[in-house]
């Protein structure tokens, strides 16, 4: 018997599924066509293709999320999903469609020149979708910042007296009035956004922190918070990101996931690394840069570092203060040679993504 499967490459799209068929016993020939992408349509070409043979699915991730590799593999049939930005292209390559894109999808994944990713469950992407939407609520009320500060700009009316958005700053914006009901109805509008904006962000802090005090993230999230600069929203989006740590074997494996790592061009003798890659997970890469800053001070352990490792395990703890120790001393090492703070800030980002792996090998192991 034939232990090759049948691999089924699918390039889809909001309406549209272009489906390429790749057979064992047919070598490199295909069959294609395209289907609407709607359940009872997806449903008729498991069904029709299993009663050929063992069909093994794979498509790119998109923007159409996971619901048709969770209605496959709820029918008991394998369906991979792989990184886009991975896929291997050929320079020569000049014609793109759906057919050509399903095509190469089963040619490399049977050849397994593919990077599958893994996917999350539904409550596990309901949890990882409302950490990006207090991102984007946080992009909103920077907007809406920059829209009011404008707009007062425009008019001649300038803040001089203390830092800007503290209680002062607030008291005077309350404060502003127009002549022109033009220009008062302007100003009540980007305040009342700006308000708006502000709800809504706090609402959403206040869900994420009680999905940290529970479970299953109550442990992990915990564990993160004894690394100097992660806090809860900083743990909860590493956590609500990666999901499984378990699937990077290394610490360097998870270095490359989140796009840290220096790119390389190098040839014969000639050894050129350049920039990072930034070849994974952009919300990951931000929030340890944004906590890699904090390594930037001097050792000094604050009464609210000393409660968030209290009733830890020693193991964690210990990770902590090494990374504490030794990203104090790489960043200062790095600047001392000439070195730009930035790069070095994305340096000791780099090695804070191993202690963050670390931290996580004394997660509790997920139940399968």
């Amino acid at each position: 018997m034939n232990t090759v499967p049948m691999v089924v490459g699918l390039d889809v799209h909001k309406k549209s599924i272009a489906v390429a068929v790749l057979k064992p016993e047919e070598g490199s020939r295909m069959e294609a066509w395209t289907i609407a992408n709607e359940p009872p349509e997806i449903t008729k070409l498991v069904e029709g293709l299993a009663v050929k043979g063992m069909p093994h699915f794979c498509y790119e991730a998109g923007p159409c999320g996971y619901p048709v590799h969770r209605q496959i593999t709820g029918m008991g049939w394998p369906c991979a999903v792989i990184a886009p930005g991975l896929t291997p292209i050929r320079p020569g390559d000049r014609v793109k469609t759906d057919r050509r894109d399903a095509e190469k999808l089963a040619r490399l994944f049977r050849a397994g020149e593919l990077t599958v990713i893994h996917v999350p469950t539904q409550a596990e992407e309901a949890v990882r979708d409302l950490i990006r939407a207090r991102e984007d609520a946080l992009i909103d009320k920077l907007r809406a910042r920059h829209r009011l500060m404008k707009f007062l700009l425009r008019q001649g009316r300038v803040y001089r007296e203390t830092k800007s958005w503290g209680v002062a700053h607030r008291a005077w914006i309350n404060t502003q009035t127009f002549e022109l009901p033009a220009s008062q109805m302007t100003l009540e509008t980007y305040r009342q956004t700006l308000s708006e904006m502000e709800n809504r962000l706090e609402g959403l802090h206040k869900r994420i922190e009680t999905l940290a005090g529970a479970e299953p993230y109550k442990t992990p999230v915990r564990y993160l918070r004894c690394l100097k600069g992660v806090d809860t929203l900083s743990a909860m989006t590493l956590v609500a990101e990666i999901q499984d740590f378990d699937r990077f074997k290394r610490p360097t494996g998870f270095m490359s996931f989140t796009g840290l790592v220096s790119s390389e061009h190098s040839s014969g003798n000639r050894i050129f690394r350049g920039s990072i890659t930034k070849v994974g997970n952009a919300h990951v890469r931000r929030i340890l840069i944004e906590s890699a800053w904090h390594y930037r001070r001097p050792y000094t352990m604050c009464q609210v570092l000393v409660e968030r490792r209290r009733n830890c395990p020693r193991e964690v703890v210990a990770i902590a203060q090494r990374a504490e120790d030794r990203l104090r001393r790489k960043y200062w090492h790095l600047v001392q040679r000439g070195k730009p703070t930035q790069t070095a800030v994305v340096a000791c980002a780099r090695e804070l993504a191993g202690f963050v792996w670390a931290i996580a090998q004394h997660f509790p192991k997920r139940s399968v």
